[in-house]
């Protein structure tokens, strides 16, 4: 019970984003929405989750991982709920932006309580890798499955699946896992300023980008918002390395297990998204494919995120976890660089990247994470699992931010009132080869990064402690 409430919890996290994706231009139609609020469509669910996450993470910490938990699927339901009442563009980033409330509540604890659930590295990738084949399964199904319920239902019913799901994790994590004892949690104050100074930094910095092409650069907007990013980013350093009791000890991100493995979560996450957000468009507005014909242009990503799981236990045992989370980051950025080079060229090259893509994603989402907690205290295991959750979701952020910003400034018109002009095609496939361009440099500086962060590890021993086996029911638990 305890796995299958860890499980839908990132089932949520995974399959959202992916099956609202193939909705994007069937949402555009029916909202009459912009260029820039189809971006937002997605992107305020990942703005305000990667904001929030550290902060419900050192909440969790502090107060209770399974009572936040439980708070949080219960705001997901109903906002997920709400979703049937939609009219307006505005409506949907709103709905959008509290499920990435109730998801920042939610997600960091999954991975926590799963790696706590055992004390030996093997058992822990096991445990996180079957709750990841769960969520994998998730995003892979989600662009095919969305495509074929759009061609019986309306969209709204691609979000209401969020609710059955809610339920189950409800269930499973009420009944499956004990409650935090006083002595699995800490009491040190909680630093409020350095989460609202952290979500702030993260916000202005994602949506800067988005003013630059709405007011233009002879606009006041967009550089008042990138000062204010970078200034919220310099005070929340400095209120971590001056507070007593800081949200997040920037000690733990000098662990060279812990960088490494947050630059190649960072680089993945933001591959998945850049990619989807560009394929998707691709195959529906540029090619013309219909919605269920897009659906299983996806298969490929689908047929490895899938039966990719089984290969992580043997690549484990043969590399070792350090050196297979950047290999199989390497792959991440070879499947963009395929992209940007032959996306245009036809479909076979799209699938050959999105497998390279997929294949990486699959290997890196289990090991990496693996590796930021190994590297942290037993009592930090909830902001660990925030840490490499919000590296993943503010990348993901970043990726559709960077996409959709490039597209928006080289896409004259309305990018769903098809069909397109000549011109307009060719301004969507130079964005698209550009933006493609954009993500691969951006996530291979993230992954070289985390090698040479990489080659430190066996010289830095780890800051977490050995402990007995810690179990949510009894030690024999799965």
């Amino acid at each position: 019970m305890a796995l299958a409430g860890l499980s839908a919890v990132f089932l949520f996290e995974m399959l959202d984003n992916s099956i609202l994706t193939v909705a994007l231009p069937t949402i555009g139609r029916d909202l009459g929405t912009t260029t820039v609020g189809l971006q937002w469509v997605t992107g305020a669910y990942t703005v305000v989750f990667g904001g929030l996450m550290l902060a419900f993470g050192a909440f969790s910490d502090r107060y209770g991982r399974r009572r936040i938990m439980l708070i949080g699927l219960v705001l997901l339901g109903l906002a997920s709920l709400a979703t049937g009442f939609v009219t307006t563009t505005d409506q949907l980033i709103a709905v959008r932006a509290v499920m990435g409330v109730a998801a920042a509540m939610t997600t960091p604890g999954s991975m926590a309580l799963a790696f706590r659930l055992f004390s030996e590295d093997g058992l822990r990738v096991r445990a996180i890798n079957l709750i990841s084949t769960v969520g994998l399964v998730g995003l892979a199904v989600g662009p095919t499955a969305g495509g074929f319920v759009l061609s019986i239902a309306p969209w709204q019913v691609l979000l209401l699946v969020n609710v059955p799901i809610a339920a189950l994790a409800w269930i499973g994590i009420r009944t499956g896992v004990a409650a935090d004892t006083p002595e699995d949690l800490h009491r040190d104050p909680l630093d409020i300023a350095g989460g609202l100074l952290g979500t702030a930094t993260i916000v202005l910095a994602l949506v800067a980008p988005t003013l630059f092409v709405e007011e233009g650069v002879g606009s006041w907007m967009p550089w008042a918002a990138s000062v204010a990013a970078l200034a919220a980013a310099a005070l929340f350093v400095l209120r971590e390395r001056t507070a007593r009791h800081p949200l997040l000890e920037l000690r733990l991100l000098a662990h060279p297990l812990v960088s490494s493995g947050l630059a190649f979560k960072a680089a993945a996450g933001m591959a998945i998204a850049g990619l989807g957000y560009l394929v998707t468009l691709q195959l529906q507005l540029d090619w013309g494919w219909p919605p269920a014909l897009a659906s299983l242009g996806m298969l490929p990503q689908v047929i490895v995120l899938i039966a990719g799981g089984a290969a992580i236990r043997p690549l484990m045992e043969r590399f070792g976890l350090e050196r297979l989370a950047w290999m199989s980051s390497l792959a991440v950025v070879a499947g963009l660089a395929v992209y940007a080079l032959l996306g245009s060229l036809g479909y076979v090259w799209v699938a050959v990247a999105l497998v390279l893509v997929s294949a990486g994603l699959r290997v890196v989402g289990v090991v990496a994470g693996t590796n930021v907690l190994r590297g942290l205290p037993e009592d930090r295991t909830t902001i660990g699992a925030a840490l490499v959750d919000t590296a993943s979701e503010v990348t993901t952020g970043v990726g559709l931010a960077l996409a959709g910003t490039i597209l928006a400034a080289f896409f004259s018109g309305s990018i769903t009132a098809t069909p397109w002009t000549s011109a307009q095609t060719g301004e969507f496939r130079t964005a698209v080869e550009v933006g493609a361009f954009a993500l691969t440099i951006v996530s291979a500086a993230l992954v070289a990064y985390g090698i040479v962060r990489t080659r430190r590890t066996r010289r830095t021993p780890s800051l977490a402690p050995e402990s007995p086996v810690l179990t949510a029911q009894s030690p024999s638990a799965p």
